[in-house]
C-alpha cells in the first residue's frame, strides 16, 4: 500500500510539472513580438523594460495606437495577461495597434523616476518610428490599469518635464493624445492612498511635498489630454474615492473631453474581461465611441 501511495504521489508531481510546463509554453508563444526598449534607443540600461508589439490587422488598421500599462502596485506586473495581452488582442480586433509596456518596478529594484522614464521612452520611440509601425503619431494614447493608471496620469501631468534629458534624448512632444486610467491609483494622501503603490513608487516615508507632487488630483493642469476615467464602487484593492477626487479635479479645471465611468460592480483587476468585470467591462465599448467624440477615430 505504501508503494502504491508513493508511486501515485510521484505521478501527480510529474503530471503537475508537465501541466505547468505546457501552460508556460503556451503562454510564452501566445505573446506578441517584443523589443528591449532602451537598447532600441541606444541607451545602456538593464534589459528590464520590454515593449510588446501587437499590431492591428492591415485590413482594419485605423493607425490609432495605445500604450498599455498593466498594474501591480508598482511592485510587479503579474496582471500583464489580463491587463496587457488580452487588452491588446481586443484592441487589435477593433483596428487599434497595441504596445504593452513592461516597465521597471520594485521587484527588480526600481522606483521613481524609472517608471515615467520608461513610459516617456515608449512615447518617444513610437512617435519616432510611426511610419515603421504604420501608426498615426497624433493618435497615440495610454491605457493604464491600477498602478498603471497612476502612471498613465503621470504622462499627462508631467508632459512638460523631459525625464529622458539625462540620456540626451530630446523629444519634441511627450503629451499623449488620450489617457484611459482604469480603476487607477490616483492619490498619495494618507486618507485614500493605496499604501503598497506609494511605498513601491516613493519609498516608506515620503514627505508631504512629495505626496502632493504624486497625488494626481492635485496636479491636473489646463493642458491635460482627453481622459476617460473608469472605476468601480466595489473595488476591494484601490479605494474608488481615488477616482472621485480625480473627477472633481477635472471638473473644477473644466478640462475638455473628459468622461468618468463609475460602475456599481466589477471589482479590480478585470482589464476588459466580461466574466471578471461584469457590467464594468462594458467600458471598452464606451471607449471606442469616445475616440470618435474626441476626433481620434472616424
Amino acid at each position: 500500500m505504501k508503494n502504491i501511495t508513493t508511486n501515485f504521489l510521484r505521478i501527480m508531481k510529474i503530471t503537475s510539472f508537465f501541466s505547468s510546463l505546457i501552460f508556460y509554453i503556451n503562454f510564452m508563444f501566445s505573446q506578441p513580438a517584443n523589443i528591449k526598449l532602451w537598447k532600441e534607443l541606444d541607451v545602456k540600461k538593464e534589459n528590464h523594460t520590454t515593449l510588446y508589439i501587437s499590431k492591428a490587422p492591415d485590413s482594419i488598421n485605423t493607425k490609432i495606437a495605445a500604450i498599455i500599462l498593466p498594474g501591480g502596485s508598482y511592485a510587479h506586473l503579474m496582471g500583464i495577461k489580463t491587463e496587457g495581452f488580452e487588452v491588446a488582442k481586443w484592441l487589435n480586433n477593433q483596428g487599434i495597434n497595441a504596445f504593452i509596456l513592461e516597465y521597471r518596478v520594485k521587484k527588480n529594484g526600481y522606483h521613481y523616476p524609472s517608471e515615467i522614464e520608461d513610459l516617456q521612452a515608449a512615447i518617444y520611440f513610437l512617435r519616432k518610428n510611426a511610419e515603421k509601425y504604420n501608426i498615426n503619431p497624433d493618435a497615440l494614447g495610454v491605457i493604464g490599469f491600477s498602478a498603471g493608471g497612476h502612471l498613465s496620469l503621470m504622462s499627462g501631468v508631467f508632459q512638460n518635464i523631459n525625464y529622458l534629458e539625462k540620456y540626451n534624448i530630446k523629444p519634441s512632444n511627450l503629451k499623449p493624445n488620450f489617457i484611459v486610467p482604469v480603476y487607477p491609483v490616483v492619490s498619495m494622501q494618507d486618507s485614500i492612498v493605496h499604501k503598497k503603490s506609494r511605498k513601491n513608487l516613493l519609498g516608506l516615508h515620503p514627505d508631504q511635498e512629495t505626496k502632493n507632487k504624486f497625488s494626481m488630483e492635485l496636479q491636473i493642469s489646463d493642458n491635460m489630454p482627453p481622459t476617460l476615467l473608469v472605476a468601480t464602487k466595489d473595488d476591494p484593492k484601490v479605494n474608488f474615492h481615488n477616482s472621485l477626487v480625480l473627477n472633481d479635479a477635472f471638473l473644477n479645471k473644466k478640462i475638455p473631453n473628459f468622461k468618468f465611468l463609475l460602475y456599481d460592480n466589477g471589482g479590480h483587476g478585470f482589464g476588459l474581461n466580461d466574466k471578471l468585470g461584469k457590467d464594468a467591462a462594458q467600458w471598452k465599448y464606451v471607449f471606442i465611441n469616445w475616440l470618435k467624440e474626441i476626433n481620434i477615430s472616424k
